[in-house]
């Protein structure tokens, strides 16, 4: 394994399940775009209970089941991507919240075979 090691950003997009873009959830939208330009992998996490802008909990308890689950999608990579990566979800994101953090990036990376 090659070690690559530097000064990167943590993104996170904090969205609800049933947030849509074009027509498709808005969780999958950011990952093929991610993927489409070349940024090197992002990750989606569903929540089990969390509240927004609209204080209504949404919750994955049997009884209170809601169908709108809290998702966080995370992406790490070099400034330039997650600059460059910005406009897209200026577009795509009308409802969430989006954070962004520098991060010391120690990415471990299979050598080429």
């Amino acid at each position: 394994m090659a070690k690559i090691s530097g000064q990167a950003r943590k993104l996170r997009i904090y969205i609800g399940e049933n947030s849509k873009y074009l027509g498709k959830p808005l969780y999958q939208a950011i990952v093929l775009k991610a993927k489409e330009m070349g940024m090197a992998g992002a990750s989606v996490f569903r929540g089990i209970e969390g509240f927004g802008p609209s204080s209504r909990i949404k919750t994955a308890r049997l009884l209170d089941l809601s169908a709108d689950l809290p998702i966080l999608v995370e992406i790490v990579d070099g400034v330039e991507y997650i600059d460059l990566f910005m406009p897209f979800l200026d577009e795509a994101v009308n409802e969430g919240m989006i954070t962004v953090e520098d991060v010391d990036l120690i990415k471990y990376q299979s050598k080429p075979s």
